[in-house]
């Protein structure tokens, strides 16, 4: 049978970002709040695009708006009309179209690869008007950024090429290679290290990288019209001192004088896009000068270069930009699973299923907040600080257990198990506040306590405890924690030993503990599987995912954030297993851009991926199954159902200009 019900997880971001498709003249104007054009609807999540037409006015673009990573194409307009373009049915990601000739280059990720650690990215090519599609990646190779010339007869990707993923993504270790597009099996690396190629005619080829001395910078090398080979060196086009990448350039005719760039210079905390010339190798601002306290990502020209397009958080004026609804749908590879993408983190189900408990956005609401299961209403439950993680108790509709203390701390620091009790029929009422107490179950002395996980009798919470020096797991008494002196808690030690146990969760049967462990490889923090143990101690097992015990494979798992399907027979897990799908430099901040949502049987058989994109996803929970709510099928649900956006998120933390 397959696996049922209704899953709700988080996703770093992404539910801030309000990306849109904008393009500015060039040069911009005197008037420069006239300058720029939106191309893309002001509601859904848009972005990585190219013109289609001479004149700078359609675009192909990549959206969210069905749920997933889809391609459009839009039409000249006030209304920024779309239509969907001809890809491949089924798959839950693509990026970054291309339409040359009557043929659209894209990216998706719908072949599975024969083993895991390999990315599912490869380009593909349709005919739009057959809408047939053929695979240009030679078999097993991962390709991304696809850039066409010009006339259409030459592409150019980044590609991993066969080799199993090597963990890297901060920089990702990609050649550029290039072939003509009517013979793609036929390719040649031009460059051994680089990324993000575009051409300059049909003879140069700009891509981005990290130079020695650590700055990103732009590169080009010339290439054979003829036979495609290098014609001389690599030679590094943007100067240290600041950080250049996503490069853009003019494909017609040599291009001219410029190219488009991405850029975060020091003292500068926004991502900006810039012209660069050629000739006098100096930098002219463009989007700063337009929208300065914005990010602005991955520049494109229009063919006649009149015209730099890039994508950005829409800001103020724009339909759609006042609402990020609290439960977005998620397209689901799976029919019989229902999947919703929260406004939060670590979300759990109260018993009855209607409504959801979770951990405030990402930047505005500390505490504990309860959202109704259709995503309608909204409670603060509490806003005290420094909570994390959510167990509503099975057996009682009115107790939530969390965590009390910073998140991601050594096994001394102050962490507590803490239960939140209140009136669950103050649910019923229109107050958005609900009155809770907070009652601390464990000792601060104790150390790091976290991650609670209540007993289907609701009578016992298993937890992760650092309080002997390792991180191993404990079950406290759910009403009176670990209060012996009053002679009525109880608390026992379930793991042992110089290792992680962490984020534990009680099977909806009662009978298994799941838990998420290095204890296979104590020295590698990195590294973590599945286990599953009983209540009191006997039958520890390790699940095997990624391959039989003692397999290369086994030992790369990176699994956590474990659960229960409601009918005890499935685990739900995010896990590394299917690589990077984008160049993560082109995106903001994801701590794992790796991260994907996967469901197995508890023996690690019926591996199936539930989510495909370029984010990291995570903190899931698994509810039974329910029909889709009414207006819960659109990204914008109304007037109390969702929060004011106004597209806070990061770049990434890892890209300083502390070189």
């Amino acid at each position: 049978m397959e696996p049922t019900g209704t899953i709700v997880f988080a996703t770093v971001g992404v539910t801030n970002f309000g990306f849109d498709v904008f393009s500015a003249a060039v040069p911009l104007p005197p008037m420069e709040e006239d300058a720029e054009r939106r191309h893309t609807d002001g509601v859904s999540v848009n972005f990585n695009a190219q013109f289609v037409d001479d004149g700078g006015e359609e675009v192909a673009f990549v959206s969210e708006r069905g749920g997933a990573a889809g391609l459009f194409r839009c039409r000249p307009g006030p209304e920024q009309r779309a239509e969907p373009l001809p890809t491949v049915e089924g798959s839950l990601f693509h990026d970054r179209p291309t339409v040359r000739g009557g043929r659209l280059y894209f990216v998706s990720a719908h072949e599975q690869p024969p083993a895991p650690f390999r990315s599912w990215a490869a380009v593909y090519a349709t005919e739009i008007g057959s809408k047939e599609t053929v695979r240009v990646s030679p078999p097993g190779v991962v390709d991304m950024s696809p850039a066409v010339s010009d006339s259409g007869e030459l592409v150019a990707v980044a590609s991993y090429g066969d080799r199993p993923w090597a963990f890297d993504f901060r920089v990702l270790e990609t050649e550029v290679a290039v072939f003509r597009a009517a013979d793609p099996a036929r390719r040649v690396v031009v460059v051994g290290r680089g990324g993000w190629p575009t051409w300059h005619g049909e003879g140069t080829v700009f891509f981005h990288r990290v130079a020695d001395d650590g700055w990103w910078s732009v590169f080009r090398v010339d290439v054979s019209p003829e036979t495609l080979e290098p014609t001389g060196g690599e030679r590094r086009v943007t100067p240290p001192g600041l950080h250049c990448f996503t490069p853009a350039a003019v494909g017609r005719g040599g291009g001219g004088r410029w190219i488009a760039v991405a850029t975060r210079r020091k003292g500068r905390a926004q991502r900006h896009v810039e012209l660069f010339d050629l000739e006098t190798e100096s930098f002219s601002p463009l989007t700063e000068r337009l929208n300065p306290e914005l990010h602005h990502y991955n520049p494109f020209f229009s063919p006649s270069g009149d015209r730099v397009g890039y994508h950005r958080f829409r800001g103020a004026g724009a339909r759609g930009d006042s609402v990020v609804p609290y439960l977005q749908p998620v397209r689901s590879p799976v029919s019989s699973l229902r999947m919703l993408r929260v406004y939060g983190t670590f979300p759990s189900f109260s018993p009855d299923a209607a409504h959801l408990a979770m951990n405030g956005d990402f930047f505005k609401t500390p505490g504990v907040t309860i959202l109704r299961s259709d995503g309608a209403k909204r409670w603060v439950l509490t806003r005290e600080p420094n909570l994390f993680y959510t167990s509503w108790s099975p057996a009682e509709s009115g107790v939530i257990f969390t965590s009390m203390g910073p998140i991601f701390e050594t096994t001394k620091a102050t962490v507590r198990i803490a239960r939140l009790e209140f009136d669950a029929g103050e649910l019923t009422t229109g107050r958005d506040e609900v009155a809770a107490t907070l009652k601390v179950l464990t000792r601060p002395e104790a150390g790091n306590d976290a991650f609670p996980a209540v007993s289907p009798c609701g009578k016992w919470v298993v937890f992760r405890s650092g309080r002997s020096g390792h991180k191993n797991l404990y079950i406290v008494d759910a009403a009176h924690g670990e209060d012996v002196g009053a002679g009525e808690g109880t608390i026992r030690r379930l793991t042992d030993g110089e290792w992680i146990d962490t984020m534990p969760s009680w099977s909806p049967d009662g009978s298994l503990i799941a838990f998420s462990s290095n204890r296979h490889d104590p020295t590698n923090a990195a590294v973590f599987s599945i286990y599953l143990v009983r209540p009191d101690g006997s039958g520890l097992r390790r699940v095997h995912v990624a391959g039989p015990a003692g397999s290369a494979a086994a030992d790369r798992e990176r699994i956590n954030h474990v659960c229960f399907s409601p009918d005890s027979r499935w685990l739900l897990f995010t896990a590394n297993f299917g690589g990077v799908m984008a160049e993560p430099i082109s995106a903001p901040n994801q701590f794992q851009p790796y991260g994907d949502l996967y469901v197995c049987r508890l023996d690690g058989s019926g591996l199936v991926r539930l989510t495909c994109n370029a984010y990291e996803n995570g903190t899931p929970a698994w509810g039974p199954a329910s029909s889709p709510a009414a207006g819960l099928e659109s990204l914008s649900l109304g007037p109390g159902a969702g929060d004011e956006s106004l597209g806070e998120f990061d770049e990434p933390l890892w890209l300083t200009c502390d070189v």
